[in-house]
């Protein structure tokens, strides 16, 4: 019988990464309590779920008193300072275990830390552990299952990180796309995912399966939080936001339909933004340029070239016990014409300046995160259709939960995508949208 698994109102598992530090910082909460009370929801709904790959409680009680003993001697606390965070595991952490989602290959011990680890550190956040990922960040599951529903696909590949947020096990954690890995299992599990524009993020330590699409991304219960994860983790200084023009009075936003979206699904998503009171958002139907037609093809031969490279070491070492869906993908690849792949990367650059001449004056673009619900069972991850378009251009997308259906316990996003590099901007937006509309989850 599918189950839900939700964090209880007003418990530490509910609790945003923002009131958990000020707790702390306000020592009405201490680092080790919070992590306590982590591990114990880790341990009554990780059976469960199966979100976690790898995790030490020993060694997060550790952390949590080294954090108190700083905080104790008086030093300037971090802006994670005593905040639990899941990490995707293709993401190096300085002794703990990254084994990329399959057994295929040997996991390894790393002895340096990625550079997401090392932001992570300084800032005081606790590293939980490290979080289920589909078989080497692709297509086959790996175990983890839907907090929403049990029955259902959490989505991928960063699955484990999506369902350890919506199931409160951590009120934080990373994860990477390439095509829709972080905006579909945030979508699929109800919370908020946020992609930034391409770059923003150091990828240096993350397992590489296709470098001009690799995205490092964040899930979230609290699109400030999401914002807080990512400012820590970026390379720049984005406090200047010369980039991100002011959020106008009224909202201009373009809704588009994506292609391989169910009529029902698009329809729900229009008729909840029809609900918007009109003096705060104008929201006008667009069609995309024909260009971006071609985008799903594009995007999927850039990334099998760059996964054949990348992943040759996989096929020498593994290839008993790699399955089919990869297999397959990196033949694809391998047997791609230079040409081919040489095109896709220039249309690539010509995607990201049409989309900048299309939706020029729109404060946003709005569509669906997903094609439909988290589908049934969990042979599947979803379609990455609706997210791959925006990983294709760079461009940084927010999903927002909508509200339950009648029917069900699984939820519908809103994705929000605005212009590369304007990552404040979309977090504005996204963050007056969720306000404004009456149905939303969390």
């Amino acid at each position: 019988m599918s189950t839900s698994f939700l964090p209880e109102p007003g418990s530490t598992a509910a609790m945003t990464a923002a009131e958990l530090r000020a707790q702390i910082a306000a020592r009405r909460m201490t680092a080790r309590e919070v992590a306590e009370a982590l591990l114990d929801r880790i341990a009554q709904v990780e059976p469960h779920i199966h979100a976690f790959a790898w995790h030490d409680p020993a060694g997060v009680l550790a952390q949590a008193d080294a954090l108190d003993a700083w905080q104790r001697a008086g030093r300037t606390l971090g802006p994670l300072h005593g905040v639990p965070v899941g990490l995707k595991d293709i993401i190096d952490v300085a002794g703990m275990p990254t084994a990329f989602g399959t057994s295929a290959v040997n996991a390894r011990l790393p002895q340096v830390p990625s550079a997401i680890a090392e932001k992570l550190n300084a800032a005081g956040a606790i590293i939980m552990g490290k979080t289920v990922t589909t078989e080497l960040a692709f297509m086959h599951p790996g175990p983890t299952r839907n907090p929403l529903d049990t029955g259902h696909t959490p989505g991928g590949s960063s699955s484990g990180s999506a369902a350890a947020v919506a199931a409160g096990m951590v009120p934080l954690a990373v994860g990477t796309q390439t095509g829709g890995s972080v905006i579909r299992p945030a979508s699929y599990c109800g919370i908020i995912g946020y992609k930034p524009s391409f770059g923003r993020i150091s990828r240096r330590g993350v397992q590489t399966q296709s470098p001009s699409l690799d995205t490092i991304g964040v899930f979230s219960r609290d699109i400030r939080d999401a914002a807080l994860l990512v400012d820590t983790l970026s390379d720049t200084d984005r406090s200047d936001t010369a980039l991100d023009p002011a959020v106008q009075p009224v909202l201009s936003l373009a809704l588009v339909r994506l292609p391989g979206v169910a009529e029902d699904h698009y329809t729900r998503l229009r008729d909840s933004l029809s609900t918007l009171p009109k003096d705060q958002v104008q929201i006008a139907e667009v069609a995309l340029p024909d260009l971006f037609s071609k985008v799903a093809g594009l995007r999927e031969l850039i990334n099998f070239v760059e996964m054949a490279h990348h992943y040759e070491w996989v096929m020498q070492d593994g290839r008993s016990g790699v399955s089919d869906t990869l297999r397959e993908a990196i033949a694809k690849g391998q047997s791609a014409k230079a040409v081919h792949y040489a095109a896709a990367l220039t249309e690539m650059s010509r995607a990201r300046r049409r989309l900048a001449d299309a939706f020029d004056g729109y404060d946003a673009i709005l569509s669906t995160a997903t094609a439909g619900l988290a589908p049934e069972g969990l042979e599947s991850t979803g379609t990455a259709i609706c997210n791959g378009i925006w990983t294709f251009t760079g461009a940084p997308s927010i999903t927002l939960p909508m509200a339950a259906t009648s029917r069900s316990r699984l939820r519908h996003g809103l994705q929000i995508t605005c212009l590369e590099g304007h990552d404040a901007h979309a977090l504005k937006v996204a963050q007056r949208l969720f306000r404004l509309m009456p149905n939303s989850a969390l």
